[in-house]
């Protein structure tokens, strides 16, 4: 199979040099230039393929129309122009990018072999895909902020909230999240390369830095850091949130406020379990020899289940949401 995957690699766009390379003090010879890399995908087996295909696609599609409704119902709803929907329009807009940054290429690959990308495009998606990922973490947390205020604050809610600081979060969580992916992309890519068959279905940062032939401790520790931090400031700020909302539903004498109250959380908040959920119990949990496949199993969750279901959430979830969708139907029969 090594072999196999050696002499696939010399056909496809990768060559041997025979001069010396030097990085990090070090020098080393006939490394190799990529011009293209190969995935593997999720699988080898032909029926697999074809029903993964059948799945994504229908995945993909439910994620484009649901997450293109959203920002419909809110751009046409007066009553959604809140900044609860502003955020979550912004959500959807990051959903819709992240699932069209991998899922169509995907697609492709289920029906196609060799399953190659090249060089640039690699790099591109694997910078897309980090910067969309960790803006929608720091969206999450931004939008938790914004459930606190609306719960614990409601006569200052609008005052609060205006719109200087709602376009000031939502531009800060994509600013960090972009930041954040230039810096693992880069110390991603200065790597020296010993071949360019990718065990993923796309280009994903531990998947790359196997490639390479040198240590990989440093850019380890990197990736580590990195994501400590895009996980955990939004889940501390999660968790300083809920944990004030929860104070505040209990101080509610009612029981019809504590549900209004609730209400105006539990979508948000079954997002925030899902997403911050699949994260903990994938780096915190056992590592395994089939540590490989379960990343292939998160990155799946996240670039097309978690952009699907976000949209369903909202919608299923949320009155006004649902009322402004009858509104529409409404409107167009």
């Amino acid at each position: 199979m090594i072999l196999k995957l050696r002499s696939v690699s010399r056909q496809h766009g990768l060559k041997n040099t025979s001069s010396a390379v030097k990085f990090m003090g070090q020098e080393f010879v006939n490394h190799t230039w990529v011009n293209e890399f190969i995935l593997l995908g999720l699988s080898s087996d032909q029926n697999t393929q074809v029903f993964l295909f059948i799945l994504i696609l229908v995945m993909y599609i439910i994620t484009v129309v649901g997450n293109s409704l959203i920002l419909l119902l809110i751009r046409l709803d007066s009553r959604l122009h809140t900044p609860m929907y502003f955020f979550l329009s912004v959500l959807s807009i990051v959903d819709l990018c992240y699932g069209n940054s991998i899922a169509p290429q995907m697609l492709a690959h289920l029906v196609s072999s060799p399953k190659l990308i090249p060089f640039h495009s690699c790099v591109l998606q694997l910078y897309v895909s980090l910067a969309l990922g960790g803006s929608e973490f720091f969206l999450l947390g931004a939008m938790s902020y914004d459930r606190y205020v609306a719960v614990c604050h409601p006569l200052h809610y609008t005052v609060i909230m205006d719109e200087g600081l709602c376009l000031g979060l939502a531009a800060s969580c994509l600013v960090a999240g972009f930041l954040n992916s230039l810096m693992e992309t880069v110390i991603t890519f200065r790597l020296p390369l010993c071949h360019n068959v990718i065990n993923h279905f796309a280009c994903e940062t531990l998947a790359v830095l196997r490639l390479a032939c040198v240590d990989i401790s440093f850019n380890k520790v990197m990736v580590a850091i990195s994501g400590f931090l895009v996980i955990m400031l939004p889940c501390c700020l999660v968790l300083f949130s809920y944990t004030r909302i929860v104070i505040a539903i209990l101080h509610i004498r009612s029981t019809q406020g504590r549900h209004k109250a609730f209400g105006t959380c539990a979508s948000h908040l079954t997002v925030v379990c899902m997403c911050f959920g699949a994260t903990i119990f994938t780096y915190l949990g056992p590592r395994s020899a089939s540590s490989e496949d379960k990343e292939k199993m998160v990155a799946l969750f996240y670039a097309v289940v978690a952009p699907m279901l976000n949209p369903v959430i909202y919608s299923l979830r949320n009155k006004e949401v649902m009322a402004a969708f009858r509104k529409l139907v409404e409107k167009l029969r």
